[in-house]
């Protein structure tokens, strides 16, 4: 599925090849189409916005960003941060039009508000910020 896609960073987050899970702490591993409507709909009732990463375990770039993007996950508890697996669910991924690992979707009511593609941390940490003011202006 897709091709792995690498970026540079210039951020206080710890850039290195990492061997850490796809998902860890509090971002959810979603491997079956059951968990993700699950998790959707949790983050719908409790008026949550969600941050999805299409991710790849043989994806190099995947493995580096990872715990930065459990970092965010950490800090931003106002948002649902979820990690598709790519290789488990290849049709679902395929609907959302996956090209490249990683992806990150950011959701509102379960609807696209904004993308990025590859691995920039710095990127990911902008946008994460942006989208929990968002959230936390809409309450």
């Amino acid at each position: 599925m897709g091709n792995c896609c690498k970026s540079s960073s210039k951020t206080g987050f710890k850039n290195k090849q990492s061997t850490s899970p796809l998902a860890s702490g509090k971002v959810a591993l979603i491997e079956t189409l059951e968990k993700w409507e699950e998790k959707l709909s949790e983050a719908n009732r409790r008026g949550k916005m969600v941050v999805v990463n299409f991710s790849a375990s043989w994806c190099s770039p995947c493995r580096v960003i990872a715990p930065a993007f459990s970092s965010l996950a950490a800090k931003y508890e106002s948002l649902v941060f979820l990690t598709v697996d790519v290789d488990e669910l290849s049709e679902f991924s395929a609907s959302w039009d996956i090209k490249a690992t990683p992806t990150f979707f950011f959701l509102k009511d379960g609807r696209q508000v904004d993308k990025l593609v590859g691995a920039n941390v710095e990127e990911l940490i902008n946008k994460t910020e942006a989208f929990a003011a968002a959230n936390y202006q809409q309450r």
